[in-house]
């Protein structure tokens, strides 16, 4: 979430860069919280009422690039819902109406959770953030293994500290 708020904000304020920020992390959604923002109907509501459009939950933050949707009503089928045909048209018509905003959403943690696999197969490009010194090789390899749906992943490395007393990472020559 920090990773993903971050580069959203990161983004946004960039000259003629918009983005669309949408928390995926049903069971546990701080960006509203982080973003200081009250939420109601989000994401899921979308994809379980026809009566309802993106436009209608997307809402403008104080950064004036950033729109965010939250998840909205929790519901205990919400990896069956990011799996449908419904998410795969939502994200289809979110590429088409907005192709001036990049889109990011936010997961929960792979191992944690069974929707950041089915949400790997909507998206074009996966950061995957690893906690340094924390996270086991193991545990990315598993993790990586369920996020095999999508073929552009990324990986951060968080909460590196320096190596052997330098530091930086490594030098310009």
């Amino acid at each position: 979430t920090f990773v993903a708020l971050n580069l959203a904000m990161s983004m946004a304020t960039e000259q003629n860069m918009n983005v669309l920020l949408i928390d995926v992390d049903v069971k546990n959604p701080s960006l509203p919280r982080l973003l200081g923002i009250e939420t109601g109907k989000g994401l899921i509501d979308v994809l379980t009422q026809s009566n309802l459009d993106l436009s209608d939950v997307m809402i403008r933050t104080e950064i004036s690039n950033l729109s965010f949707v939250p998840t909205g009503t929790p519901h205990n089928q919400s990896t069956e819902i990011f799996a449908g045909r419904t998410m795969a048209g939502l994200v289809e018509d979110i590429a088409r109406r907005y192709t001036d905003r990049v889109v990011i959403f936010d997961a929960p943690p792979v191992l944690a959770s069974s929707e950041p696999s089915v949400l790997a197969m909507h998206v074009g490009q996966l950061v995957f953030v690893v906690e340094s010194e924390v996270t086991s090789r193991r545990a990315v390899e598993e993790a990586l293994m369920h996020l095999k749906g999508c073929e552009n992943i990324n990986l951060v490395l968080n909460k590196s500290r320096p190596w052997l007393g330098r530091a930086q990472f490594g030098t310009y020559y």
